[in-house]
């Protein structure tokens, strides 16, 4: 069994559930995510992988159940726009606006929290300060992945690798204290899986908590601190990625792993 942290956990969710129409989707997950967790959630197709980071990052709205971050729980009055800073999300078909330039793409949501943030405190910080400031951050996350050359190309003129690790430097720039990745290989060519994977470890490795919905065994295997199993909307294994690979117990996960690795 996996040794819990003391402290309270950055994510909790309680009973969480999701249906659509007569289908449900998440049937009852309970789970703690503490801050600087790599929690790799793996499942076939239909699981709920991808509901459940969506009720997390409030795209979809729980039928039941309770979502807490950092001890606060989400209700109908909830920031969702303050809480979405905290929690950068990757989708799997990159989601960048086609008609704008790299940069604009990167600073759009940035720049927006930014104005969010000094209507609500009131700050006294001009709009061409901000717009400034997030400009010069965007290029040093740009030069980090080797794509600062890219700032004015359009979405359109990029590989599919270098539009997934622009998305990812897109989140990264609102400051989240966790990362959501939802298959964010899936859409990608074999060869550009890679260079996604290393920025993606990168992370991990300077201590992001992120939750990752892959059908990527092997990152699971090297960058999880922890892998969830989903069946049927529900989490069915809970373990570091030795016992989940190594000595798996339930039976339906067995089956999983047998046809997947």
């Amino acid at each position: 069994m996996q040794e819990k942290s003391t402290k309270e956990p950055l994510i909790k969710t309680v009973g969480l559930k999701k249906s659509f129409g007569e289908l449900c989707v998440l049937d009852g997950v309970s789970v703690d995510i503490f801050e600087g967790e790599k929690v790799v959630v793996i499942g076939p197709s239909g699981s709920g992988k991808s509901t459940f980071l969506r009720c997390l990052n409030r795209l979809e709205t729980p039928t039941d159940g309770a979502i807490y971050f950092e001890g606060n729980e989400l209700t109908p009055t909830t920031d969702l726009e303050e809480y979405r800073k905290k929690m950068g999300m990757v989708f799997q078909h990159f989601n960048l606006f086609p008609h704008l330039t790299v940069l604009k793409n990167i600073t759009l949501a940035a720049v927006e929290a930014r104005l969010h943030e000094k209507k609500k405190k009131k700050l006294k910080i001009s709009k061409r300060q901000i717009k400034a400031e997030e400009k010069a951050r965007a290029m040093k996350l740009l030069t980090r992945i080797g794509l600062q050359d890219k700032a004015d190309a359009y979405p359109s003129t990029l590989s599919g690798g270098q539009k997934q690790r622009i998305a990812i430097v897109r989140a990264l720039a609102v400051g989240p204290k966790v990362m959501l990745f939802d298959e964010p290989t899936s859409a990608l060519d074999p060869e550009m899986v890679g260079e996604v994977l290393s920025l993606m470890k990168e992370l991990a490795d300077e201590g992001m908590t992120m939750i990752v919905v892959t059908h990527e065994m092997r990152f699971a295997r090297e960058v999880a601190t922890r892998v969830l199993f989903m069946d049927a909307g529900k989490i069915v294994a809970d373990g570091p990625p030795e016992s989940i690979f190594g000595a798996p117990k339930d039976e339906r996960l067995k089956s999983f792993l047998a046809k997947v690795l």
